[in-house]
């Protein structure tokens, strides 16, 4: 299954890939706003890759590559007596490599992340027609408890 990859931080090499495999999943108003051109994505990655509560993490082969992504947000908050939370976002695994157990892996990789950094529960948003990969995230463990809205700008 999954013995093949290597989770690991993000590097700058890494952006081509991780915008394929990334906008390849697109559904809903991003389908139509991604493009193929690395300059946008740029500065936004080495943002995350300079901030503090922001990582991005890739699972990749024995050669380098890229087969899988995801970030990770630690949020402060009031709530569960102050604790901290784990936010999963844009977690995309190539087409490919599915049901081969690199999600999976990059799942545990997140939760194992959010209990080292004392977080109280780890979430994630998934588009309401990414059926499949609500299926997935229920097999991890994932419950829906939440409706999430979104206001486009």
């Amino acid at each position: 299954m999954a013995s093949h990859v290597d989770i690991r931080a993000a590097r700058s090499g890494d952006l081509g890939q991780i915008v394929a495999i990334m906008n390849a999943g697109a559904v809903g108003a991003r389908a139509a706003l991604e493009g193929q051109d690395l300059a946008p994505y740029q500065d936004a990655f080495k943002a995350i890759l300079d901030a503090p509560e922001v990582d991005i993490y890739v699972a990749v082969d024995a050669d380098g590559q890229v087969l899988a992504t995801y970030q990770l947000t630690i949020e402060k908050g009031l709530a569960f007596q102050g604790r901290p939370r784990a936010s999963i976002e844009s977690m995309h695994t190539r087409s490919d490599q599915r049901g081969q157990g690199v999600g999976a892996a990059l799942v545990a990789h997140a939760k194992k992340l959010a209990r080292e950094k004392g977080c109280c529960l780890l979430q994630l948003t998934s588009n309401a027609q990414r059926e499949d990969a609500h299926r997935f995230y229920q097999r991890q463990g994932f419950e829906q408890t939440h409706l999430g809205f979104k206001f486009m700008l």
